[in-house]
């Protein structure tokens, strides 16, 4: 595999893995609150629109992998833009509600980066694997 194609590879990724992240906390807020199939729609896009958004105005493709500051701009950036789009649509933006989605979306969007970093770092070449 070419180092471009590689790249390519890891971004799609990177996107993928984030907008997991969004799925997941709709698919959970959504059962957790007993919402049928059709709120999942409602739920999720202005955090689907906000990551977009995050993503092309941040150009996160050029590193789209680290903890910082990427992760930090994915967080921050969808759930500011996010909430931004629910209160201007009539959405709930419930102060409770705004904390449950900045800690599940701070354990989504920065954990998977965390684990990468870390993978990275004991795969490293050099790297001294026998030290705990």
């Amino acid at each position: 595999m070419t180092p471009v194609a590689r790249r390519r590879g890891v971004v799609w990724w990177a996107l993928l893995l984030d907008v997991a992240v969004v799925a997941a906390f709709t698919l959970g807020g959504a059962d957790a609150h007993e919402r049928g199939a059709g709120d999942l729609a409602r739920i999720a896009w202005p955090f689907l629109a906000a990551l977009a958004i995050t993503w092309v105005a941040g150009r996160l493709w050029r590193a789209p992998t680290p903890l910082w500051p990427t992760g930090m701009v994915v967080w921050v950036g969808t759930l500011g833009i996010g909430m931004a789009l629910r209160a201007l649509t009539g959405g709930g933006t419930a102060w409770t509600f705004v904390l449950v989605a900045a800690g599940l979306f701070a354990a989504g969007f920065l954990g998977w980066r965390l684990v990468v970093l870390v993978v990275r770092r004991a795969t490293r070449p050099g790297s001294d694997r026998s030290r705990p």
